[in-house]
C-alpha cells in the first residue's frame, strides 16, 4: 500500500529512524546542545551520529523543542497495567483487578480489548500503544486558517 500523504511518510520515516537509536536522554542531551547554539556537525559528533540525523529530528518540529508529554490522571499507569498482567496470568477475573484497582470493570474491559485480549495482553506493550494512540494528527493554525495568509 503506498501512501501520498506528505505529512504521514514524513512522521512514520522520522518515528521509525529516531526509534533505533535515539534516547530520551540523548534527545534531551540534543535540544539542550540546540538551545546552546551547537551546530548540527558539532551535535552530531557529540552523540556518534551524521549530522543529517540531528536534523532529522529537530526539524520535524521547525527546530523548536516539543513539549514534555505527560498522561492524563484518568488513564491506567504502568505499575497498574503490570498488575492487570499479573492478575491475568493469576487467573483472576477482570471484577477482581478493577476493585482492587479502584477502577470500572469497563475500564480494565477495555484495556483487554485495545491490547491482545486476556491471553495475549503485555503491559509494556499496551503502555507503549496507550502512549501511541494519545498522538493525534492537530491541523497547524495556520494551515486551517486561511485568514492568516491574506495580506
Amino acid at each position: 500500500m503506498q501512501h501520498n500523504d506528505r505529512h504521514w511518510r514524513k512522521e512514520c520515516w522520522h518515528e521509525a529512524k529516531t526509534a533505533d537509536w535515539c534516547t530520551q536522554a540523548q534527545k534531551a542531551l540534543m535540544w539542550d546542545r540546540w538551545k546552546a547554539g551547537d551546530t548540527l556537525h558539532k551535535i552530531g559528533k557529540l552523540l556518534d551520529r551524521p549530522h543529517t540525523s540531528i536534523h532529522t529530528i529537530l526539524s520535524a518540529t521547525g527546530g523548536i523543542r516539543p513539549a514534555a508529554r505527560h498522561r492524563s490522571r484518568l488513564a491506567l499507569t504502568m505499575p497498574e497495567r503490570e498488575e492487570i498482567s499479573r492478575a491475568l496470568a493469576a487467573g483472576e477475573s477482570i471484577r477482581c483487578v478493577a476493585s482492587r484497582l479502584k477502577r470500572a470493570a469497563s475500564t480494565i474491559s477495555r484495556e483487554l480489548l485495545r491490547n491482545g485480549g486476556k491471553t495475549g495482553y503485555r503491559a509494556a506493550k499496551a503502555d507503549e500503544a496507550a502512549w501511541t494512540r494519545a498522538r493525534r494528527p492537530k491541523t497547524c493554525k495556520l494551515a486551517s486558517n486561511p485568514a492568516f495568509f491574506s495580506p
